[in-house]
């Protein structure tokens, strides 16, 4: 077969070889990639470092991280928060300040008003025996002091430093989107006093974080030997291997990692602790999130998309 019939693009059928095949060569589209296993967290390691905990910790849901990680996480997160609570309420007294000032000015205007009103009233009889000249020499007196008086207020307006800075000493900076005459002012909503997880999304607290300790496989090797090996440790009732094919959970008042299955087969029959004899309750069995094997059956969803711009369509 010549190049032409392999190249053939005359077929009515667009096959999903030449689907994928153009994808990739125009780089529109969404395509999906399986992970292999080096990308994928072993069950031991910390869900913000992904390094092999030192110091492990499991929330109650099962997300296991370093102490010293999780409780910096904690700190960040309540520095952060009391900052955007400090700016909140900036804009509560701003907003207050804003308010006062247009009440103030509502004041002013009724008094205003009021005193055009006053200047209006005849107080005093009309003669009519007076010449013509004579009341208009007295209505261009009258209108004089009203000129000077609406003068004199204007001068106290601008004299006044509650009145706020006038707008030939505010000019608008169009090169910055938010001081454009058409940008409106960004209102903060009152932030959340709740720290949470970052992986889970739901509250944490420090003193719900719970200790594991793992059983390891050779308790004579040294951290740096034992992190060196595929299979460090094991399951703290069966000693059977752990790993990211193997479900693990953390028991509650001693903290040891067990499987799944030794969890369901044997501890839930009496709902003791097997190391330290203290009842369980339901809540004391935490299944211990895993990362994955990077194979189809080990049961955990594993998806990474890679989003690439929509193709565009122009007008020639």
């Amino acid at each position: 077969m010549t190049r032409h019939g392999k190249n053939c693009t005359a077929g009515a059928v667009y096959t999903y070889h030449e689907k994928r095949k153009d994808t990739a060569a125009s780089g529109y589209g969404t395509q999906s990639v399986r992970l292999g296993k080096d990308a994928i967290k072993d069950f031991d390691c910390c869900c913000l470092s992904l390094q092999t905990c030192r110091d492990p910790v499991v929330t109650p849901d099962g997300y296991l991280y370093e102490k010293q990680a999780i409780l910096e996480y904690i700190l960040h997160q309540k520095k952060e928060i009391a900052k955007k609570m400090k700016a909140y309420e900036k804009q509560k007294q701003t907003q207050k300040s804003d308010s006062r000032l247009e009440s103030r000015s509502e004041e002013r205007g009724i008094a205003e008003r009021f005193k055009t009103r006053e200047n209006s009233i005849v107080s005093k009889p009309i003669n009519p025996f007076t010449s013509a000249i004579s009341s208009g020499l007295a209505k261009e007196s009258d209108s004089h002091s009203a000129v000077g008086a609406s003068a004199g207020t204007s001068k106290a307006d601008s004299s006044d430093p509650a009145a706020g800075p006038s707008s030939a000493q505010t000019l608008p900076s169009f090169w910055i989107p938010s001081l454009t005459p058409e940008a409106k002012p960004t209102v903060l909503k009152k932030p959340s006093k709740t720290v949470v997880c970052p992986m889970s999304g739901r509250p944490l607290k420090m003193n719900e974080l719970i200790p594991v300790r793992f059983t390891p496989l050779d308790p004579s090797l040294d951290r740096v030997a034992l992190l060196a090996r595929q299979e460090r440790y094991l399951c703290a009732v069966t000693k059977d291997v752990l790993g990211n094919s193997v479900p693990c959970a953390v028991l509650r008042p001693s903290g040891a990692v067990v499987t799944q299955e030794c969890a369901e087969k044997l501890i839930r029959k009496d709902m003791t602790d097997p190391l330290t004899g203290d009842k369980l309750k339901e809540t004391d069995i935490i299944p211990l999130q895993r990362g994955g094997t990077g194979f189809a059956g080990s049961g955990v969803t594993l998806k990474a998309k890679e989003a690439r711009p929509v193709m565009m369509v122009r007008n020639l």
